[in-house]
């Protein structure tokens, strides 16, 4: 069916491109031979307009033109249908290179491949030469290890729900959670889906890595508006404790904890074996200071400290 559908947009499309002149419905119906098997007019004409709408929604600029007998006609003129040729300069490719490389481990690996074939068919200059060389060494990557990643791209892709079992950090056992998914952003080599939590009511950010099992996709429509761009990777990066709005001051084992020593605005030796660090504090940073066990301690602020203790005691429990 769909192979059927396809070959008779392809169709409709080519003779309304290579006709000089408005084509009427009864010269479309006879010249395409799907429209010929339509059963009845009204089959034809049901057919005929859902055609018409699917090829102006891909991009096809269709006109529809009244001739002196009032009979309507349809064409589409090349120059109205026609991109402008592709420019871009040695930088430029060598850019473009480098992003399609970085998705050589995901699903996007053949789209990206494909559509540098098409732009050097089109005339993009190669990546490399004297101006690029130094460029064309780098092997940028975004690695993509978890399981979920597929699914919830396809999903936000689609705009559909998704179900998974989820794992906060501070719990030994997942909880089940149903989410409309906005986006994926990576963050400091982490994946993170921001979206709509249904249970919750409110915005809520997941690192893929925690969540367990199959994600399994939902027919349901979304019930929330989704954000632009630039609000969901805002969100993104306060979950992801990048947010600070104040400063935390912790005790960090020596020869432990780099990714902390990295983001300290300030280290100082505290004695018998330990350092004392100065960190950005945002959301999400005690659930990452958790991470480090006890190779971390929290001194101030008191809040803070309490979310850690609070955390670690439930994962001892469990």
């Amino acid at each position: 069916m769909a192979i059927a559908k396809a070959e008779r947009l392809m169709n409709l499309a080519l003779c309304l491109l290579g006709t000089r002149r408005p084509l009427s419905k009864r010269e479309l119906r006879g010249s395409i031979e799907a429209y010929l098997e339509a059963g009845s007019d009204d089959s034809f004409n049901r057919m005929f307009e859902r055609d018409k709408d699917d090829l102006r929604e891909l991009g096809l600029v269709i006109e529809t033109v009244e001739n002196l007998d009032a009979e309507v006609g349809y064409l589409a003129r090349r120059d109205s249908n026609r991109l402008p040729p592709v420019a871009l300069d040695a930088e430029e490719a060598a850019a473009l290179g480098l992003a399609a490389k970085v998705w050589q481990q995901a699903r996007l690996a053949g789209a990206a491949s494909g559509a540098l074939q098409k732009l050097r068919a089109a005339g993009m200059p190669e990546a490399g030469g004297t101006d690029t060389e130094g460029q064309s060494a780098l092997e940028p990557r975004i690695p993509v290890h978890e399981a979920a990643f597929e699914p919830l791209m396809l999903a936000c892709r689609d705009r559909r729900p998704v179900v998974f079992e989820y794992r906060k950090a501070n719990a030994a056992r997942p909880e089940t959670r149903q989410v409309e998914p906005w986006t994926l952003e990576c963050w400091r080599g982490h994946w993170y889906l921001a979206g709509w939590d249904r249970d919750r009511a409110a915005e809520r950010v997941f690192r893929l890595s925690r969540i367990t099992g199959r994600v399994r996709s939902k027919s349901s429509a979304f019930t929330a508006d989704v954000p632009d761009v630039v609000t969901v990777r805002e969100t993104v990066a306060s979950w992801a404790g990048e947010s600070a709005t104040r400063s935390a001051l912790i005790r960090l084992r020596r020869g432990a904890g780099y990714p902390l020593r990295s983001r300290a605005t300030s280290v100082r030796e505290a004695g018998e074996g330990w350092d004392e660090l100065e960190i950005p504090y945002g959301h999400g940073l005690d659930a990452w200071l958790v991470e480090f066990g006890p190779d971390v301690v929290v001194l101030e602020p008191a809040d803070l400290r309490a979310d850690v203790v609070d955390r670690l005691r439930a994962v001892a429990k469990d």
